[in-house]
């Protein structure tokens, strides 16, 4: 059983999970924005911030129409929490959903001058 089914809630049909690499750890705390493209016009459809351990489950609705989307993180806050001075202050992955019926996990793996991402599942 998932932990959104243990817990009653539904997962989002996006989810991501963002781990500090500099430290080895979740990133907890970062703001998260979902967006989708409507006619070369961004429309927020979800906002969370990463649970303990990093990750966001419920971030917009359990059903999305094929599209292209946006994840954006508020790295800034994070790093403002952790008194780091950081290069990038929003990460922004734009991505494109073909299958509806396919769950999109998109990790952040996240560093004060570097990032790096993936389609996970």
């Amino acid at each position: 059983m998932n932990a959104a089914a243990a817990s009653g809630t539904e997962r989002s049909h996006v989810t991501t999970h963002v781990l500090d690499s500099t430290i080895g750890r979740p990133a907890a705390g970062v703001p998260v924005i979902l967006e989708h493209d409507e006619v070369g016009n961004w429309v927020m459809i979800g906002a969370a911030e990463t649970d303990a351990d990093g990750r966001v489950n419920a971030l917009g609705p359990v059903e999305l129409a094929a599209g292209r989307y946006r994840v954006s993180f508020d790295t800034a806050t994070y790093f403002a929490e952790q008194e780091v001075n950081a290069f990038y202050p929003e990460v922004q992955i734009t991505f494109q959903l073909h299958d509806t019926a396919a769950h999109y996990h998109v990790p952040l793996l996240l560093s004060p001058f570097a990032y790096s991402t993936y389609r996970g599942s």
